[in-house]
């Protein structure tokens, strides 16, 4: 089957759901939560056999808003409309797509501003930390609540395509295909350190007040802000940051001072700004973490050929050249481990000058490698029904 991408389009108007759960979810910490709701959206129709649903995991600051806006609200366009919706990559003619927001997230989910029922206050500080095998867990739940046995694929990237990698192997039987974009198997020293940066930015706000700050009306605005700024430096690369801003000054000359004097630093400050204004200081701590301590080789003793022996899935693993905080390495050694396990693994890196974000932007190379992919997963779904 081949995409029509005459009839490309939104999926329009979506509107969130909500999920609620009784049955306790244990966590890779030790700590249970006995009950917890996940809020998530659908687009496109599930067939009749419910062979044709893909799961859409998120990255650090996204959510369930994938694709398509909310009523009264056309500007709030979801996070990868560019990649999902009628004619698009993931075709919502084809495909029944879902986006989840994670546990401990701040956009409707448990998290930290929810009330814990054993105090009635929010759970503030006390939010367990959760991880990358927690959200998988907990999305299997959801796939159970939607009578969905196996996904035609799990796709994300960056922080949600260690989400797809870890479905494939903690439940290899239930999904076919797993697209990891942007990924790599665990993160680097330097990039513990820039998260760690960002933390410190939060924790030592005098508004943090150890995570309860809502029981103090207050807002860690400050350390979320720098925070922010500590992860656009990161997700940009050199050339795309030149080629955008440079060493253009606001006011085309200096000011002697430390107001915003450079674009750079003006676009920095609005990043934060906006980023302080929507998102949760406890959510950003913890995902962060969860970042940190994403490795499937861990248990291996840093084998990761031996973390992924399970795997059936197939893969398709994309990176971009100048994705210098996931290079292509990082994917080339997820791929290396693949094929030792003889796995069916598709490979592509994509010429980009955008650094860590291309995988959000529309570069047409890497939007028809993806079409192609699903038209791949569209044709053995439809063949697999018929057998």
């Amino acid at each position: 089957m081949t995409s029509d991408n005459t009839a490309t389009g939104s999926v329009g108007v979506v509107h969130p759901q909500t999920a609620r759960f009784t049955a306790p979810l244990t966590l890779r910490s030790g700590a249970v939560l006995c009950g917890y709701e996940l809020v998530y959206e659908t687009y496109g129709a599930l067939n009749a056999d419910r062979s044709n649903a893909v799961l859409v995991c998120h990255a650090l600051n996204a959510s369930h808003h994938v694709a398509g806006h909310h009523a009264g609200d056309p500007g709030n366009t979801g996070w990868w409309d560019n990649m999902i919706g009628p004619g698009k990559p993931l075709d919502t003619n084809r495909f029944f797509v879902i986006g989840v927001n994670n546990l401990g997230g701040c956009h409707g989910s448990t998290g930290p501003s929810s009330i814990n029922p054993d105090t009635g206050l929010p759970w503030g500080g006390d939010f367990p930390v959760v991880t990358v095998e927690d959200w998988v867990d907990a999305q299997a739940r959801l796939a159970d609540h939607l009578g969905i046995e196996r996904f035609a694929a799990v796709m994300g990237g960056s922080l949600g395509a260690m989400q797809a990698l870890a479905w494939s192997i903690r439940y290899p039987q239930r999904l076919r295909h797993s697209v990891v974009i942007a990924c790599a198997p665990n993160l680097s020293a330097q990039n513990i350190a820039f998260n760690e940066v960002a933390r410190q930015a939060i924790l030592t706000d005098p508004d943090f007040h150890g995570g309860n700050y809502q029981l103090q009306n207050a807002v860690p605005k400050r350390g979320l802000r720098v925070a922010r700024m500590v992860g656009h430096i990161t997700y940009l690369s050199d050339d795309e940051m030149a080629n955008k801003f440079g060493r253009q000054l606001k006011h085309g000359k200096p000011g002697y001072g430390f107001d915003t004097e450079f674009e750079i630093e003006s676009y920095l400050r609005h990043q934060g700004n906006k980023f302080a204004d929507y998102f949760d200081a406890n959510t950003y701590l913890r995902i962060t973490r969860a970042l940190d301590y994403f490795d499937p080789a861990f248990a291996s003793g840093g084998d990761l050929s031996a973390a992924l022996k399970d795997v059936t899935a197939d893969l398709l693993v994309v990176s971009f050249t100048t994705d210098w905080r996931f290079s292509p390495e990082r994917s080339r050694e997820i791929v290396r481990a693949l094929l030792d396990n003889r796995a069916r693994v598709t490979y592509a890196e994509i010429d980009a000058p955008h650094g860590h974000d291309a995988f959000l932007l529309d570069d047409p190379r890497y939007h028809r490698l993806v079409a192609a992919y699903f038209d791949r997963v569209a044709a053995e779904t439809v063949a697999e029904v018929q057998a």
